[in-house]
């Protein structure tokens, strides 16, 4: 790992909407066992801790464009937990500095419930009642397939852990966290760590430089990268030494 002094935050700050092509379909194989992660606030912010339950996962549900807050409205009014990570953006009007908040990942909705709620949740017949468009969709995981029909991918659950990791990180009211591609790592993503200190202490990821800066790299999926602000080497030590 690579220490740096802090420099000026010159990353392209547009929000990651890469939307891959779906080739598969749900299937049974999908419905795997997860932990519950129950979310509270309290006064340092968002804790999450688990709670056992068999039948809720964390899905990853495609949203159509523009539409992240009426999915989220549309879950919730299903009694349904869900989640949407917002961004602490800074912006400037009238030449004052504001802080505005807005959809990190507008383009996908986490939704924790049973395989049979997400089957039933989108044959709602009120999925599609806006100019015919499916609001909401499955995103697959295209890196396994189904044991019942090996052409297809099954839907795309995350782990308790990973999820817990990415709603902690995203959790914190912190302006220079981004979403990245590819393109802004400046080389490969490198050591696995934790953050040891700082408003990011407990934060997992892959060391990378991004925009002139040592950061932390959480991936939630494939294509889905979140990186933490500057993150001096002191204040972090190699994941398997935790």
């Amino acid at each position: 790992m690579e220490d740096n002094a802090k420099q000026p935050l010159m990353a392209d700050a547009s929000l990651y909407n890469g939307l891959p092509t779906d080739t598969g379909s749900s299937c049974p194989s999908a419905r795997l066992t997860s932990c519950t992660p129950s979310i509270s606030k309290n006064k340092g912010g968002v804790s999450v801790e688990n709670v056992p339950n068999a039948s809720r996962q964390w899905f990853v549900l495609r949203v159509s464009y523009g539409r992240i807050i009426e999915a989220k409205a549309f879950v919730e009014a299903k009694g349904l937990e869900c989640y949407v990570p917002m961004r602490y953006k800074e912006v400037k009007k009238r030449g004052e500095k504001r802080v505005i908040t807005e959809p990190l990942l507008p383009s996908f909705l986490f939704v924790h419930a049973s395989a049979e709620q997400i089957d039933s949740l989108l044959q709602d017949k009120n999925i599609k009642t806006f100019e015919n468009r499916t609001l909401l969709s499955y995103y697959y995981d295209h890196t396994s397939y189904c044991k019942n029909a090996p052409t297809k991918n099954p839907p795309l659950i995350i782990s308790d852990t990973a999820m817990d990791n990415f709603i902690h990180l995203t959790s914190i009211h912190n302006s220079h966290i981004i979403p990245v591609t590819s393109e802004n790592i400046k080389y490969k993503l490198g050591d696995e760590v934790v953050i040891t200190e700082g408003e990011f202490k407990d934060i997992r990821g892959k060391v990378a430089r991004i925009a002139g800066q040592q950061r932390v790299v959480v991936e939630l999926f494939d294509g889905c990268l979140v990186a933490t602000a500057y993150v001096p080497k002191v204040a972090m030590i190699m994941y398997n030494r935790y």
